[in-house]
């Protein structure tokens, strides 16, 4: 049989064997991914060259047309200054002539409106209204004979101010 000394070695021996085992399946696993990693850098590094060369053509045709805007832009900038002087020009030209022949079109009319014989104004002139009474209160003014007030002629109505 074997000794206490014996067992325990045999026990030390089997948990080591695991233990390296365990450690070489990481070993492998940690292999693979770094070969792995570096396919994907080197794909990378090869797809990277066209694009970086594409990013440059495509800033410098950027670059391009921003010149051709700001020519643009400046032509625009003389054009507006051109047409602000031409503005001001046919203001000051037109204007001044206009209000002179304003004036004197104003001062002709009013002449001939103090030659004219005063037309005499006909005024229109429209009859009061009577004021309206409530459904609910025109018997009540109306009174208990059928509307005619005492002593009233006939036809004149209580409440009617004398209008029928």
């Amino acid at each position: 049989m074997l000794t206490a000394g014996e067992v325990v070695g045999l026990i030390v021996a089997v948990f080591w064997a695991i233990l390296v085992s365990f450690l070489a399946y990481v070993l492998v696993k940690l292999a693979r991914l770094l070969t792995e990693t570096t396919k994907m850098v080197s794909d990378l590094g090869e797809r990277a060259a066209p694009l970086l060369d594409d990013m440059t053509m495509t800033v410098a045709e950027t670059n391009r047309q921003l010149v051709q805007v700001d020519a643009i832009a400046h032509n625009v900038k003389g054009v507006t200054a051109t047409m602000a002087g031409l503005t001001g020009l046919v203001s000051a030209v037109a204007t001044g002539p206009l209000v002179k022949l304003a004036a004197f079109v104003h001062g002709v009319r009013e002449a001939l409106a103090g030659r004219r014989v005063p037309e005499v104004r006909r005024v229109r002139v429209r009859a009061v209204p009577e004021p309206r009474i409530p459904a609910g209160r025109r018997a009540i003014a109306a009174g208990p004979r059928g509307g005619r007030a005492t002593g009233a002629p006939r036809g004149e109505v209580r409440g009617s101010g004398g209008r029928r």
